[in-house]
């Protein structure tokens, strides 16, 4: 007796023990997990708070200079170490900037006279780096300055001036009649170059010059012809050539005369009026030359770029930027990036980006008159010239593209016909407008996650109350883990048959598919009719009655794709993605939100079904037997009692295929075109969050804008899910606390 009651107190003991560790063990786990999610949350912001950090400068470096003679323009190396200043009367000089071992800050490294007699000067976009300066004589010198880095026998770097002659040293006469040029414009590309001049007696002339070897001493020059530009304006403040040659920007007063280069005869393309009660006094050409910026005497900054109206290109006034700080000394662009930097007489520099519409930074660093300024091709140096001293400045402004409305509202892109909601992060080209609007990212998750659950939801959720209801316990044996070992099935396995089979299939059999989805449901209701009023000695047993939909299921499928090409040359002209297309507007794309919903939805159904299967079969027995005691049919006994009971653990079946739908990411990313378009038509294609970080995470750079814009993508779809979450346990612990008592 002592014996028996001893084991007992010692079972008692170890059993207390393990719900001891059991309890710890589970709370323990239950913790880490929250713990792995808050780090993840955490580490996210980590990597995106830096998208959102505002711009600032941070004094370097002054060195003296001589500024008796006015700066026309300023350069900086891409380190900002040395830079250069062109003057009016043609003469070049490289400063020293950064410490040397050799050469201290403000040592002349460089000073070259470029034009004995210069009477203008003309520039391309910072890029480019070119100037073209207009003599008294009529002739043009163009100039290139440049740097270049080399490690000397001390093994440090250093940094080297050299001038460069694009079009050779010897200037090119523009002018036949030798009057000085009041005004220069250039643009140079590879092989070809164009030349702008006004003269001192109001003749505007332009030159189109080529390269041109001599066969005798195998030397190039540079050789074209010239011609009178008719039918300007008698005022002419200021001309732009663009990058490529092609248009020729001239102000007069408050209006931009655009003229088109490109045939034999320059000809006026249009007059636009800048401004109405401002005058422009500054204009620039943003990278590529597709952007042009104005300044006027109030201070105001507005963006133009032409836009196709119907009738051809139009310039027309995209934005205004707010400038506070007065009217401009010099409005600069940056070499790559969609900002530019401005200068106002009262020393006042301002930091702006056109694509997100953002004033970055506005902060007074002059005191005394400004001069000139200048932005390094990194657009992390800015050096500032006042009378008598160079001052450098580091400028911390690495994603000037982000800001809310680039993010979610729409934005007019250059070359857009008007403002969309476009993600394109990269391209081949240097001066490429980045478009990171995560609308249509978003909308693609969404939109994937809706055609899989139309799919998957009735399916699996008839599935799962026919099984757990009205079939038989040998049948849903065999049933019940057939269809849960499907949710075992790699996805990328069912991206690559969607993409590689099943798009191919729908494209080809495109109206049998959609016949099928229509016969399908008649035929079954076809067949419930006659079987139920069959003798009941030609019926299977009861919960073996599914297995006669098998051949009708068959039958209607292979009738509807046997009849897809008849039904095509019978209706639709041979073709009906050609009628989709052509007569109906109705884009159609090979892999689409067809392909998606169908392949997705095969993924979905093995988690609704078993989750929903389990929640209807574990009705307590006592509430169905009661309700067909009391004389309730089984159908009434299902929707009355058994789903209602069940609606919380279906509700949760639900939503938990939902939040997998909207993370998934290798069947969207194989059986979509990955093409991120704003359209809820079922033939497009989508990019959803998922595909999209999988799709452009190895071509991102470390840190850069793409590279963090992709983590707040990851963001993003980290709270649609944990909204999606907590939205189903809210309204999951109200359907449980209404039919508890059940």
């Amino acid at each position: 007796m002592v014996d028996a009651v001893s084991l007992s107190l010692k079972g008692s003991k170890s059993r207390a023990l393990k719900d001891k560790l059991a309890k710890y063990g589970v709370t323990g786990g239950g913790m880490l997990v929250l713990v792995a999610l808050m780090l993840i949350f955490f580490y996210l912001l980590y990597v995106i708070l830096p998208l959102f950090k505002s711009a600032s400068v941070e004094k370097q470096q002054q060195v003296s200079v001589n500024t008796q003679k006015p700066a026309l323009a300023l350069g900086l190396d891409e380190r900002s170490e040395a830079g250069y200043r062109l003057t009016t009367d043609g003469e070049l000089t490289y400063i020293q900037l950064a410490a040397d071992r050799t050469q201290p800050p403000g040592t002349v490294l460089l000073q070259q006279k470029i034009s004995p007699n210069s009477t203008s000067v003309g520039y391309t976009i910072p890029s480019v780096g070119i100037y073209a300066l207009g003599n008294a004589d009529g002739s043009v010198s163009v100039v290139q300055p440049q740097f270049s880095s080399l490690f000397g026998t001390d093994n440090q770097r250093h940094t080297t001036p050299k001038i460069k002659y694009p079009l050779g040293e010897t200037p090119l006469l523009l002018d036949s009649q030798k009057q000085p040029l009041v005004r220069v414009a250039v643009s140079v590309q590879e092989d070809s170059a164009e030349l702008v001049g006004l003269t001192a007696d109001h003749r505007l002339l332009f030159g189109r010059y080529s390269e041109d070897e001599n066969m005798l001493s195998g030397e190039t020059e540079w050789k074209g012809d010239v011609q009178a530009i008719a039918d300007i304006p008698k005022q002419i403040n200021e001309l732009l050539l663009t990058p490529n040659g092609r248009f020729l920007y001239l102000l007069s007063g408050k209006q931009l005369h655009i003229f088109d280069l490109r045939g034999d005869t320059p000809e006026l393309r249009e007059v636009v009026t800048l401004s109405q009660d401002a005058t422009p006094t500054k204009l620039a050409l943003m990278p590529g030359g597709s952007s042009l910026l104005v300044a006027t005497d109030d201070g105001r900054i507005t963006q133009w770029f032409d836009v196709n109206k119907g009738k051809g290109p139009v310039l027309t006034q995209i934005r205004e930027l707010e400038n506070r700080a007065g009217p401009l000394v010099q409005l600069q662009p940056e070499y790559f990036r969609r900002g530019f930097v401005t200068l106002s007489d009262n020393g006042n520099v301002g930091l702006y980006y056109t694509t997100s519409a953002n004033k970055l930074l506005q902060e007074k660093l002059l005191d005394k008159k400004p001069n000139a300024l200048t932005i390094s091709s990194r657009a992390n140096g800015l050096l500032l010239e006042e009378d008598g001293s160079w001052k450098l400045y580091q400028v911390h402004n690495e994603h000037p593209e982000v800001s809310w409305s680039a993010l979610w509202d729409k934005v007019w892109y250059e070359g857009y016909r008007e403002p969309q909601y476009v993600w394109q992060s990269t391209s081949a080209s240097d001066d490429f407008e980045s478009k990171l609007s995560l609308v249509p990212i978003s909308f693609g998750t969404l939109k994937a996650a809706f055609y899989a659950m139309l799919f998957a939801v009735p399916l699996a959720l008839a599935g799962a109350i026919y099984t757990a209801y009205f079939m038989s316990p040998g049948m849903r044996k065999a049933i019940k883990p057939t269809v849960e070992i499907m949710g075992a099935l790699p996805t990328v396995i069912l991206g690559f048959l969607a993409g590689l089979w099943l798009a191919p299939v729908l494209e080809q059999y495109l109206t049998g598919v959609l016949t099928f989805l229509v016969l399908l449901p008649v035929s079954i209701l076809l067949t419930a009719f006659v079987w139920g009023r069959l003798p009941e000695r030609l019926r299977s047993k009861e919960g073996w009655d599914a297995l006669v939909l098998v051949p009708v299921i068959l039958l209607v499928g292979y009738g509807s794709f046997s009849a897809s090409s008849w039904i095509d040359h019978a209706f639709f002209g041979g073709n009906i993605r050609d009628y989709l297309s052509n007569d109906l507007g109705i884009t159609f794309d090979q892999r689409n939100a067809l392909v998606v919903g169908i392949a997705m939805g095969f993924a979905v159904i093995p988690n609704i079904f078993s989750i929903a299967e389990d929640a209807i079969f574990s009705v307590p027995r006592n509430l169905t037997n009661g309700s067909l005691a009391l004389g309730a049919t089984p159908w009434q006994t299902l929707t009355r009692v058994v789903l209602l009971t069940a609606s919380p653990g279906i509700f949760s079946a639900v939503m938990i295929g939902l939040g997998r739908a909207v993370g998934e990411t290798m069947i969207v990313l194989m059986a979509t075109g990955n093409t991120p378009i704003l359209d809820w038509s079922i033939f497009q294609g989508l990019r959803t969050l998922a595909a999209n970080i999988a799709v452009e995470m190895p071509e991102a750079e470390v840190a850069s804008t793409h590279y963090r814009v992709l983590f707040l993508t990851a963001f993003v779809l980290f709270v649609f899910t944990f909204v999606f979450n907590t939205i189903a346990e809210y309204i999951r612990q109200r359907l449980r606390d209404k039919y508890s008592s059940l």
